[in-house]
């Protein structure tokens, strides 16, 4: 099967990957090796390893953009790698260097160049990954390091999320708390989550909006994957200050062009039953995630137990659609990058 028959054979997220992988790895006394580009293949790992007994696991997500005149583009990779970094650093895991990030993820990129798609709207998902890889059962940080990237073709995150997001307001379960690893982008968040988003989605939502405990009271944390954002009646756009939450590219990018749209974009604490209550009554108009798969989508029901709040008419509101047009204009090339977030890829 070639590469255009998969592309058109496979549209769910993250099932087709391009022929290359990076491979970069790390022993305490040594530091890290330089990166090496090899085939697409299965990895090699002890039965011992750190990563599958004790979850040592630490990962990032960014596309690759096909521009119009044909050239490649990644947007913001930098704050990937400090990221990443800042996820090892919570994990006691080796940072790996900025410089020697960026030369992973371009390499996989260049070398796979004709996997980024053309198609409107179609990016190339790359996804750098580091793994405790030392074989020993004695609880304590890796001594052994892998890193690796590699990439896959994709659409859209979600099927029709233009459409609207449902969100499962869950009392239940949170995804993270203060002093966790809520802000880390590990794997054990993410099997955490599996639960939850199986309860949601037999409850005909796409994701679970979750909350944090602060003080005896509940906060708006993450929906699913995603950063949330709400807009209000009186022109601010809040979403939930970092701590426990993702320090999210695409929420860093909304901030941004918001401010530069006249708003007043505000990180802050948003307390869980008022923000229903606003939602349901009309005092936040729009509600929208952010994220590197989805990009950014419209929330227009919240469901809480029996409850189904519809926010701005269950319809995508003004401010979501400026922001997400801006936004992929910038990315896809089709709009000015003001503020050179887009960092080029060679591909000779």
């Amino acid at each position: 099967m070639n590469r255009t028959t998969q592309l058109e054979s496979k549209t769910a997220f993250g099932e087709v990957f391009t022929d290359h992988m990076i491979l970069a790895e790390w022993q305490e006394d040594r530091g890290w090796t330089d990166i090496q580009v090899l085939p697409f293949g299965d990895l090699h790992l002890s039965p011992s390893a750190t990563v599958l007994h004790y979850g040592q696991a630490v990962f990032e997500g960014l596309k690759a953009y096909r521009q119009p005149d044909d050239s490649i583009a990644l947007f913001r990779p930098e704050h990937n790698a400090a990221r990443l970094a800042a996820s090892a650093r919570r994990l006691a895991m080796p940072e790996l260097p900025t410089a020697l990030f960026l030369r992973a993820v371009t390499a996989l990129v260049s070398v796979d160049h004709r996997w980024v798609p053309s198609q409107d709207g179609h990016t190339l998902y790359v996804r750098p990954f580091l793994l405790g890889n030392e074989g020993r059962l004695g609880v304590g940080p890796a001594r052994r390091a892998t890193f690796h990237v590699i990439a896959s073709p994709s659409g859209d995150y979600f099927a029709n999320a233009q459409a609207g997001l449902r969100l499962f307001v869950s009392r239940e379960f949170s995804r993270a708390g203060v002093g966790g690893t809520g802000a880390a982008k590990c794997g054990g968040n993410y099997a955490a989550s599996l639960l939850p988003q199986r309860e949601a989605q037999s409850r005909g939502c796409h994701q679970v909006l979750y909350s944090v405990e602060r003080d005896g009271r509940r906060f708006v944390d993450e929906c699913g994957t995603m950063n949330i954002f709400a807009v209000r009646d009186d022109g601010r756009l809040l979403t939930p200050e970092l701590g426990t939450v993702l320090d999210g590219v695409t929420r860093r990018a909304v901030l941004e062009l918001a401010a530069g749209r006249g708003m007043s974009p505000l990180e802050t604490h948003i307390e869980l039953e008022s923000f229903l209550v606003d939602c349901a009554e009309g005092r936040i108009t729009e509600v929208f995630a952010t994220g590197t798969a989805a990009t950014l989508a419209p929330v227009t029901h919240l469901v809480d137990g029996s409850q189904e709040v519809a926010i701005s008419g269950a319809d995508a509101g003004p401010v979501t659609v400026a922001l997400r047009e801006e936004l992929l204009g910038i990315q896809f090339g089709t709009l000015p990058d003001a503020h050179g977030w887009l960092l080029p890829v060679p591909t000779k």
